[in-house]
């Protein structure tokens, strides 16, 4: 039974010393928080400005190919239509 009551008295004892964290510890932590805040966001950032500006750029690529596309075909009627001219001035000379 004196077993029994000096375990918890120890346990009552160690129960009643104050574990708080001191100022200069928790100074620390904030400290380390927010040097690495600073080192992640603008990495975060920068990724973000990547990610934007591929999707422009994918964007843009669409429609240069589709003018390019555009180009050929515009160029191919005007030749054909130059064609066209062509056979016809012959007609019309003789």
């Amino acid at each position: 039974m004196e077993d029994k009551n000096e375990l918890l008295e120890q346990y009552d004892a160690e129960q009643k010393v104050e574990k708080n964290l001191d100022f200069r510890f928790l100074l620390l932590v904030y400290m380390v928080m927010g040097v690495a805040f600073l080192l992640v966001l603008p990495k975060i950032y920068i990724k973000n400005q990547i990610y934007y500006m591929s999707r422009d750029i994918g964007k843009l690529y669409g429609e240069y190919s589709i003018l390019k596309e555009e180009n050929r075909v515009l160029k191919q009627n005007l030749e054909n239509m130059r064609f066209k001219n062509q056979i016809l001035d012959t007609i019309y000379i003789e």
